[in-house]
């Protein structure tokens, strides 16, 4: 049975996520998909550790040739051992500094200063906002540049539709972030982890995450180790907040990653803050149009295009998952 479902999820994979995306990918996948062998060594992994994404990058990182499936499956059965060791302590993280374009927008709308606290923040790219440049184009031009002037990180973004939201640069005073396995942006394993779950085909990802982990790494961020649905995990990093700032909460991507109790359980905890903060506290969240029905805005999944761009639960944009584009629907 467990076999099966290596197979039927690997299968999925190649038919569904990794086109266009990552030909070498697509052939590894293709060939789980009907080889006994490489899908009995994967179902020795824990079972959320199976997703192709990671399995991959870890067998690149232990040094998987990146060529056809026949070389991979032979290396796959070969070191069926490391791969499992190594799935013991890493798990699929995305670590993806665009993601930072769609989520301006929201920040946009906070008129105060900011105490942003990322829930799943993996290595924290996507603390730094600010820290970034940004290049809106589309339905609008518009380019954003810290204080300081252009950023080693430049995000380029695609504006949708024939709105176009108030762009501006976010005032952070202050910064955290939450994780079950923070990576550290100045450890060379970590570092080398990051660039690794970039899909290969993916063209100018690695450079990105690189001038990231670089802003970051000198940041020296506060990314604390701990379960983002524990009330107790969230209430410890807002204490540490200041007192005068707004404190502005983002899950961009992480939704998906969450057994459903654990989501339902973060819901509660956000909207009891919130109530308890007296508007002090903002939620910010990218997430799929079918995982939940929170939104205060109706969301037909069937038709939505990408992710759904959201504060306080009130739907302002579809976008990119990984924050090319962004189109904006809210008033």
């Amino acid at each position: 049975m467990t076999r099966d479902q290596v197979a039927e999820r690997y299968a999925r994979f190649a038919r569904v996520e990794a086109p266009g995306r990552s030909a070498l990918y697509t052939d590894w996948a293709n060939g789980v998909a009907t080889d006994a062998s490489a899908c009995d060594v994967i179902a020795r992994l824990p079972a959320d550790r199976r997703q192709p994404p990671l399995v991959f990058a870890l067998a690149r990182l232990r040094g998987a040739p990146e060529a056809g499936y026949a070389a991979f499956a032979a290396w796959l059965v070969e070191h069926g051992d490391e791969l499992v060791a190594d799935a013991s302590v890493r798990s699929l993280q995305t670590n993806e500094p665009q993601r930072s374009a769609v989520l301006l927008p929201a920040l946009s709308m906070i008129d105060a200063p900011i105490a942003l606290i990322e829930l799943g923040a993996s290595a924290g790219l996507c603390l730094l906002p600010d820290r970034y440049s940004y290049r809106y184009a589309g339905a609008a031009r518009v380019d954003l540049d810290p204080a300081g002037g252009e950023s080693s990180v430049v995000l380029s973004c695609d504006l949708r539709g024939a709105r176009v939201p108030e762009l501006r640069m976010p005032k952070i005073v202050w910064r955290a972030g939450l994780d079950l396995r923070p990576l550290d942006p100045s450890d060379d394993a970590d570092r080398r982890f990051a660039t690794a779950l970039v899909w290969p085909g993916e063209t100018g990802r690695v450079e990105r995450i690189v001038s990231a982990l670089e802003i970051a790494a000198h940041e020296r961020l506060r990314i604390e180790s701990g379960d983002a649905t524990d009330p107790a995990a969230l209430a410890r990093l807002i204490e540490g907040a200041p007192a005068e700032a707004s404190i502005v909460v983002t899950t961009p991507g992480l939704l998906p990653h969450v057994p459903r109790a654990g989501r339902e359980r973060l819901f509660e905890t956000i909207a009891d803050l919130r109530e308890r903060e007296h508007g002090r506290v903002h939620w910010i969240s990218l997430d799929p149009p079918g995982l939940h029905d929170r939104w205060t805005t109706p969301v037909d999944a069937s038709v939505w295009p990408g992710f759904v761009l959201s504060l306080n639960e009130l739907v302002l944009a579809a976008a990119d998952p990984l924050g090319a584009w962004v189109e904006w629907r809210a008033g």
